[in-house]
């Protein structure tokens, strides 16, 4: 063996040891997280009221985190927020979540997982006009407000219904009709009766207050058609969950920890959702709320795979995740989910 290489070997030898001996990149001290309007992002709205995520990053010796909430509304906005990288984790309809998950497979930075599931609740189509007592009574005059058109959760839920009440082929009926609207303006928008909206798709607080209006009534409920399923999940970039194991892990932790809390004392989940509502809320309407029966917080995904199926059927998206677990980091998969 000549000197030469030798030499080569050792330095090889050198760098591969200090490769070893050096410590690991240290996972990030600040994460920003998204959330939207309505009970169905009580988990997160939790988790930030009690800092669970904070102490349970701490817990795993991750020291003192910085977490900077978003309020941001409809699949459209958090989609184009977490590929522009202004996003760690984000709380989003189940839809918008699986067409950028289907999208963005494989591609490099852009590529988003599932971190958990969320939240499952009725959502009601409310009008304000007492001729429309069906879908079938819309005109295209009639606009339906939604947080975001095609992609949000309340479009994609609105598509399904469609498809069971129209058929197969005409699940983008009631599309044309939709505009894009965070529910506490399209609220005002609906109980108001001044302008172009006639109706709004929404879910708890929303609903309940609009159906508390002289003048709105109840078109239809979004469980009689589907049943329970999970409406709102967290999601985040797979390069940051990859680079941030830890952190995945006490955010999913910290999830734990909030629907265990809504879980145990729905008075003080209440009072807590009241304290950060932007419309004035009763918590003890909110207890109520939180009390349905068809209200559940899990952190595991419940049918989520129901709306692959739709989306790729419907042709939203063309790749569609064999299994549920496909969708969602390893942490998750191991649940009873579906």
């Amino acid at each position: 063996m000549s000197l030469k290489i030798v030499i080569r070997s050792a330095v090889a030898a050198l760098a591969i040891g200090a490769a070893l001996a050096s410590p690991a990149k240290a996972e990030v001290s600040e994460v920003r997280i998204s959330k939207g309007f309505g009970i169905l992002y009580l988990p997160l709205i939790v988790m930030q009221d009690q800092q669970f995520l904070e102490k349970r990053a701490k817990a795993a010796g991750l020291g003192d985190i910085k977490v900077n909430w978003l309020m941001l509304d409809g699949g459209n906005v958090i989609n184009d927020a977490m590929i522009a990288g202004t996003l760690d984790f984000a709380g989003t309809g189940a839809p918008g979540f699986v067409t950028l998950w289907a999208k963005a497979k494989g591609i490099p930075g852009v590529e988003v997982v599932g971190v958990s599931g969320m939240s499952s609740t009725s959502q009601w189509l409310m009008t304000n006009d007492p001729k429309i007592k069906s879908l079938q009574d819309f005109t295209a005059n009639d606009k339906i407000a939604l947080p975001g058109i095609k992609t949000s959760l309340a479009a994609v839920t609105l598509q399904m219904i469609s498809a069971k009440v129209f058929g197969d082929a005409n699940y983008a009926k009631m599309d044309p009709m939709t505009v894009s609207l965070p529910h506490p303006e399209a609220l005002a928008a609906l109980i108001g009766g001044k302008t172009e909206i006639k109706a709004h798709f929404t879910s708890p607080p929303f609903q309940y207050i609009e159906a508390k209006a002289p003048n709105v009534h109840r078109v239809l409920n979004s469980v009689d058609y589907l049943g329970n399923m999970t409406l709102d999940v967290t999601f985040a970039p797979k390069k940051f969950v990859d680079a941030n194991p830890k952190m995945t892990q006490a955010f999913i932790d910290a999830m734990d920890d909030a629907n265990a809390l809504i879980e145990k004392d729905k008075k003080l989940a209440a009072e807590i959702y009241a304290k950060s509502s932007k419309v004035k809320v009763d918590a003890a309407e909110i207890q109520q709320m939180i009390e349905d029966k068809d209200s559940r917080f899990t952190t595991t995904p419940e049918g989520v795979l129901q709306y692959a199926e739709f989306l790729h059927k419907a042709g939203s998206i063309k790749l569609k995740p064999a299994k549920w677990s496909d969708m969602w980091v390893p942490q998750i998969a191991a649940r009873p989910g579906s």
